[in-house]
């Protein structure tokens, strides 16, 4: 480790993806104030829609329009998470957001997804320390029930994640992945345009 490395801050580690603790520099604070938001949104009634509302502008770095989060959610900061525009998230999101996850417009997920930027060095004698790679979704994907994405996983605009799914790498823009680790199956294509599940085509 060289000296510079020695003076740098947990954030800073934390942003140039170097092992990191988050026990110091008001980050237990932090992630104090985000319980405190989220506990509260997620017991808000089905009723509370303006509260909650409110409440995802204030747990987010930034929230686009007419996004809709179904309770519960779960978060370390939140404010390390990033939505655009018309996302639709369904129950039990969970982002383990020690920096960033960007998502873009229009991107829907089904339940029980789990988004990990941290992870630890296999390493048991390190495995305390932490390490933090940003997660970016692009425009348009669906992410389906119960998928795990990695930290440092891009994915591309228009591409579906299928349920179950273990994302570790990057996944091209519109194509059909799904696995164990998440492989590419086929791109999206005009037959798709025809057909919304094995088959069954669109009314007209």
């Amino acid at each position: 480790m060289t000296q510079d490395e020695k003076t740098l801050t947990q954030r800073e580690r934390i942003a140039s993806g170097r092992l990191f603790t988050d026990m110091s520099e008001g980050l237990p604070e932090e992630r104090l104030r985000a319980k405190e938001r989220m506990y509260e949104f997620n017991h808000t009634r089905p009723t509370e829609i303006e509260k909650r509302l409110a409440l995802m502008k204030e747990m987010f770095g930034s929230i686009g329009e007419h996004c809709w989060i179904e309770p519960p959610i779960s978060f370390c900061y939140g404010t390390n998470v990033f939505f655009g525009d018309m996302v639709y998230v369904n129950f039990n999101l969970g982002l383990v957001d020690d920096y960033k996850i960007i998502i873009g417009n229009r991107v829907m997920f089904g339940p029980n997804v789990t988004i990990a930027v941290t992870g630890h060095p296999i390493d048991p004698a390190r495995r305390g320390y932490m390490y933090a790679l940003p997660v970016t979704i692009g425009d348009n994907v669906w992410v389906g029930a119960g998928a795990v994405i990695c930290p440092g996983v891009t994915i591309g605009e228009n591409s579906v994640i299928g349920a179950g799914s273990i994302v570790t790498k990057d996944i091209p823009a519109n194509v059909v992945a799904a696995g164990n680790p998440c492989k590419v199956l086929r791109e999206i294509n005009e037959q798709d345009k025809l057909y919304y599940y094995k088959g069954r085509p669109f009314e007209e």
